[in-house]
């Protein structure tokens, strides 16, 4: 899905009279949620998860085909956690082979 048809579903779902109010929410949930994130704070949404931050650990590897190394630095990264609700809802799916 993309952005156009996400904003089409959260205007259905949303029960928005118009595309741009439906971005306008997606809008300030991301804004809010990064403006969170760049604190080190965490966002709970109960049954839906977890927006946090977590430090990524420098690590070493090859460059395939030469001899090359090369080393990473700790670094800050986005996590998100699903809530138990979410996970039972998804966990019903069907697979499907593609």
């Amino acid at each position: 899905m993309n952005k156009a048809e996400f904003i089409e579903e959260v205007k259905k779902v949303g029960g928005y009279e118009t595309k741009k109010e439906a971005e306008r929410a997606i809008s300030a949930f991301s804004d809010a949620v990064r403006k969170v994130l760049v604190k080190k704070d965490t966002v709970e949404l109960v049954g839906f998860g977890k927006f946090e931050t977590a430090v990524q650990k420098a690590k070493t590897g090859k460059v395939p085909g030469s001899n090359k190394t090369y080393k990473t630095a700790d670094k800050m990264v986005p996590k998100f956690k699903p809530g138990k609700a979410l996970k039972d809802e998804v966990a019903k799916m069907k697979v499907s082979k593609k």
